[in-house]
């Protein structure tokens, strides 16, 4: 399982439940270990956002794609009214002990069970590729956004920026892939995620690349890390590939720093 989260989701059934029930069943069995390794990696993005859309005490706010709840949690310090969603079951049960105040339902994020309008700001972090049509999430959830109120999105930048591809794609190659393949989606480039915002009819006020490293204490914890959800054979196997391939992220103690990027941007839902 890739720890960037790019994958995409699967097809919709009719419910919200049902619909999340789909797209986050991967993600359940190693919802503990990934808020453990991963879950704070966001939060210089999620800490922008908040900043820059002003949320503060009584503002109403959606976290959508809520994972293990660091951003519910920090919302409701900021003193929000916190609403969470997220596809994963076993995301959601950590999410309601991380930001226990919140309201935290199972839902994907391109079938919120809100009414239109009820937020003041919908924030999605690492989330918004699982939709099967990104554009259309967005417009989603800018429908559940009231009038002039913020949707901001936030996810990994291009492979340039980011040293964490560099360990994807040794893996990668080393499963056979072709690397003429191992190219950006349009949202990771620059530019990609204004374009959804413009397609989905929501107008960007600000958006920016924002610095999200990871480090890894060990061989161990870096090859566990990056190989999220696999078994220990694979683990074992792959663990010579990724330190070769991290070799220039080593630090003098033993461990390795990973300089990665989020590009974010926050929209305007219009009046």
């Amino acid at each position: 399982m890739s720890s960037a989260a790019d994958s995409d989701a699967a097809a919709c059934p009719a419910g919200p439940e049902e619909a999340a029930a789909a797209s986050g069943e991967a993600w359940s069995p190693v919802a503990e270990e990934w808020a453990a390794r991963w879950g704070r990696v966001a939060d210089p993005a999620r800490e922008e956002i908040v900043r820059r859309a002003g949320i503060g005490a009584g503002s109403r706010v959606l976290d959508a794609g809520c994972g293990s709840g660091e951003l519910a949690a920090q919302l409701e310090a900021a003193g929000a009214a916190v609403s969470a969603v997220d596809a994963a079951p076993g995301m959601v049960a950590l999410a309601r002990r991380t930001a226990p105040a919140a309201d935290v339902q199972l839902a994907a994020i391109d079938r919120l069970p809100f009414s239109d309008g009820v937020f003041d700001a919908v924030i999605a972090v690492n989330a918004l590729q699982f939709a099967d049509d990104m554009a259309a999430a967005l417009v989603e959830l800018g429908r559940v956004t009231a009038p002039g109120g913020v949707v901001a999105v936030a996810n990994w930048a291009e492979r340039a920026r980011n040293d964490l591809d560099t360990l994807e794609t040794a893996v990668a190659l080393d499963d056979g892939d072709d690397p003429d393949d191992l190219v950006d989606l349009d949202y990771r480039l620059p530019g990609g995620l204004e374009a959804l915002f413009a397609e989905a009819g929501i107008a960007v006020e600000w958006s920016s690349t924002v610095d999200v490293p990871w480090s890894a204490a060990s061989d161990d914890d870096l090859a566990r890390g990056v190989l999220l959800g696999e078994d220990d054979d694979t683990i074992a196997a792959r663990t010579p590939i990724l330190v070769a391939a991290a070799r220039p992220f080593a630090t003098p103690e033993g461990g390795y720093l990973l300089r990665n990027a989020f590009h974010v941007v926050l929209g305007r839902v219009p009046r």
